[in-house]
């Protein structure tokens, strides 16, 4: 039995951090995963750029709100969820998805949650589980299932490397460059054959 796990920031819909810089016009905040392997490192200093700029969870969420799925994301993933079972495995938070998960039909989720105090103010966050990608990969393994993983981001190549087929959709040169051996595809259709040929559908 196969199951495909999927980042989604930069895969099927833009990602936030990124929106938010934009429209807060705070350049600082652009840095994602793609360019800090480390995740604990990353959402500190996103934390205390907000605390500076005295910005919480509203207005992060406003942002949200009108950002869409990536051109041709939510056909995609309809069509691959025909053919298996799918589980957006992402290291975003609750309090972020919910907007972007009723944009892609609702698919399968698994994410992190903020600390927020009562003011809004985002104080924290709370991992699901230490690696939880790789972690959750494992798990899912070990229940009979075996793993089709894609991503964009540092912290998508243990799941991807730990799959049975594993692929790098729209990263960077960097990390395209220095994982040769992950296929690496830009557009939807040609990411969707690739995946079909790794469950072995010919439809």
């Amino acid at each position: 039995m196969d199951i495909v796990c999927l980042d989604m920031e930069g895969v099927l819909v833009p990602e936030i951090w990124i929106a938010f810089s934009e429209a807060s016009g705070i350049p600082e905040l652009r840095k994602t995963t793609r360019d800090e392997p480390d995740y604990d490192k990353l959402m500190k200093y996103r934390l205390e750029i907000l605390k500076e700029h005295k910005l919480g969870l509203k207005e992060i969420q406003a942002t949200i709100e009108g950002i869409d799925p990536l051109p041709g994301a939510r056909e995609f993933l309809d069509r691959l969820r025909e053919l298996t079972q799918v589980i957006i495995l992402s290291d975003t938070f609750t309090q972020f998805a919910s907007p972007l998960i009723r944009k892609l039909n609702f698919p399968t989720l698994f994410c992190n949650s903020l600390v927020v105090s009562p003011t809004g103010e985002i104080t924290g966050y709370k991992m699901r589980i230490k690696d939880s990608k790789l972690t959750t990969v494992r798990a899912l393994q070990s229940i009979g299932y075996e793993t089709i993983a894609a991503g964009d981001s540092y912290n998508d190549l243990k799941m991807i490397k730990a799959s049975k087929a594993g692929f790098l959709f729209r990263s960077t040169e960097k990390i395209i460059e220095d994982n040769p051996d992950i296929p690496a595809f830009q557009e939807f259709g040609e990411f969707f054959e690739a995946i079909r040929d790794a469950l072995g559908r010919d439809n």
